[in-house]
Formats: C-alpha cells, sequence, structure tokens
C-alpha cells in the first residue's frame, strides 16, 4: 500500500478518511460486507471514492491486497492488547476479561462487519497466511490466558482441554455472527449496546466462574485504562 497522491480524482471526496487509501478501505468495507469479495470489481471500488481506477492500483496493486489491509484492522489492535496485557499485573481472569471486553469492543464498533470476511475461502490461499498466523498468535494469548485464569477459579494446574481453553476465543468472535444478524434484522440492535461487557463474563462463565462479575468488570476496566491504549473502554 502506497499514500502518494496518485492521479487527480475525478470528483471531490466522497468517502471518510484523511487519505486516498483510508478513503479505498472504507469503499470495499462496505462492498465486501454488502455485495461479497468475489461480486466487487476494483472498478466499483474506485467509482465509489470517486478515483479512476488506476489511481487506485497506485495505492493496491489488486483487490486482494485490499482485503489484506482490511482484515489487519480486525486482529492487529487485539494483538496489540494482548501483548500489554500479558505482561500485566493483574490475576488472569481479569486480563481475560479485559482482552476481551477489548476485542469485542473492536469487533462491532467498526462501521463495516469486516470479521464476516473471515469465513471467505480466499483467506486459505498463500497470499493469506500472514493473517491467519496473526489469528492464531491471538487465539493463543486466549487459550493461554484461559489456561491460566481456569487455575485461579478452580484451583487445579493439571492438563485442561483445548476445547475448553478455546471457548473465550469462539466465544469473543460470536460477535461477529450477532452483529451480522441484527444488520439482516434478525436480532435487536444496537449489536454493541453491551456486548462487549456481556461476552466478555461468558467468556469467565464459561470457564467456571460462578461469583458475581462487578468487581472483575471493575479491575478490567481499570486494567485496559492501563495498559490498552490509555483510553478507558465502556462495558
Amino acid at each position: 500500500m502506497t499514500t502518494g497522491p496518485g492521479r487527480p480524482r475525478l470528483t471531490s471526496q466522497r468517502r471518510p478518511g484523511q487519505t486516498t487509501p483510508e478513503e479505498i478501505l472504507d469503499a470495499a468495507g462496505e462492498l465486501f460486507t454488502t455485495k461479497g469479495f468475489a461480486a466487487t470489481s476494483t472498478r466499483q471500488i474506485a467509482e465509489m471514492v470517486g478515483i479512476r481506477q488506476a489511481s487506485l492500483y497506485h495505492h493496491f496493486p489488486n483487490k486482494e491486497e485490499i482485503l489484506v489491509a482490511l482484515l489487519e484492522e480486525t486482529v492487529s489492535p487485539a494483538l496489540v492488547a494482548a501483548g500489554r496485557l500479558a505482561d500485566a499485573a493483574a490475576p488472569a481472569t481479569v486480563r481475560l476479561h479485559a482482552l476481551a471486553t477489548y476485542d469485542v469492543t473492536q469487533l462491532t464498533a467498526t462501521k463495516w462487519n469486516l470479521g464476516a470476511l473471515y469465513l471467505l475461502p480466499e483467506l486459505l490461499t498463500d497470499r493469506f497466511e500472514p493473517f491467519r498466523a496473526q489469528r492464531t498468535l491471538l487465539r493463543r494469548h486466549y487459550r493461554q490466558l484461559a489456561d491460566q485464569a481456569l487455575t485461579e477459579i478452580t484451583d487445579d494446574s493439571g492438563d485442561t482441554s483445548p476445547a475448553l481453553t478455546d471457548l473465550p476465543f469462539r466465544i469473543v468472535e460470536s460477535a461477529i455472527a450477532t452483529r451480522a444478524d441484527i444488520e439482516r434484522g434478525l436480532l435487536p440492535g444496537p449489536e454493541n449496546e453491551g456486548a462487549a461487557g456481556l461476552l466478555a463474563d461468558a467468556c469467565l462463565r464459561a470457564l467456571g466462574w460462578t461469583r458475581p462479575m462487578d468487581e472483575i468488570r471493575a479491575k478490567s476496566r481499570a486494567l485496559l485504562a492501563e495498559t490498552a491504549g490509555g483510553t478507558p473502554l465502556r462495558l
């Protein structure tokens, strides 16, 4: 991706964004999540932005590179948060709750439901291996925190089932399907109202946490303010 000026645009700015690549990503995010990746052409993306197709290629060489950039937006922030939370001086239950809260918040607050692109068959090709590796790394962070949280919850340091420690990651990503159902009118919205707190709570409940969640939520909120970018997130 390049951020140079390219050719002069055909019209005044049509899409939100401070740069042309940001406008291209916004248009592509809308088209990929509403029309489908295969059904979207670079010409259609360029037309939505108000630039020539050749100008789009100045910033992204093809449609796949646009998808790569969009997918990275869905996982990179959570990976940064996971790295900071991994070294935080807090119980694993709090750190897991904080990561889930942060991750659900960023999955549901984006303009387009980009997580819905995870099931595209194109993602199985070699070009998307770096994204798959990033998502696998994030999943590993969740499993490690879940394993540590289980020890705190059950006071049992024995081997735990991978299926059990994988539950928090799966619960968090359920926000993607829930958001899609809301956007189709199948569930009431808005999709992010309380979703982060509820799903973060569910991550701990799935591991056997039976006590009230108020204290965990308060500590999770405080920890995010300290480690996940400096800005508290609403639960």
